[in-house]
C-alpha cells in the first residue's frame, strides 16, 4: 500500500512520522529500530535484526569482493 509521507527538519536531521495504521500493521512501536537500505527503487524500511544487519553486511562484503564479475555478468 502506497502512501504519501512528509519528511520534516527535526533538529540538525529530516525526520518522518508513520501512520498508525501502519506501525500496528508492522507491529512496531515508538523507540524501535528499523533498518533503512537504499535500493534501486527507493528507500525500504524493514525491522531491525542482528540477523538481517549481518546478511547485509555479507552482501556487501560479497558485493565489494566480487564486482568485477558481477559488472560483467549485468551485461
Amino acid at each position: 500500500m502506497a502512501r504519501s509521507i512528509t519528511l520534516r527538519r527535526v533538529g540538525g536531521s529530516v525526520g518522518t512520522t508513520l501512520p498508525t495504521e501502519r506501525v500496528d500493521r508492522l507491529d512496531l512501536a515508538a523507540g524501535d529500530q528499523v533498518l533503512a537500505i537504499e535500493t534501486e527503487r527507493g528507500i525500504l524500511l524493514t525491522p531491525y535484526t542482528e540477523e538481517l544487519e549481518a546478511e547485509v553486511a555479507a552482501t556487501r562484503r560479497a558485493a565489494k569482493r566480487y564486482r568485477a564479475a558481477l559488472h560483467e555478468l549485468a551485461k
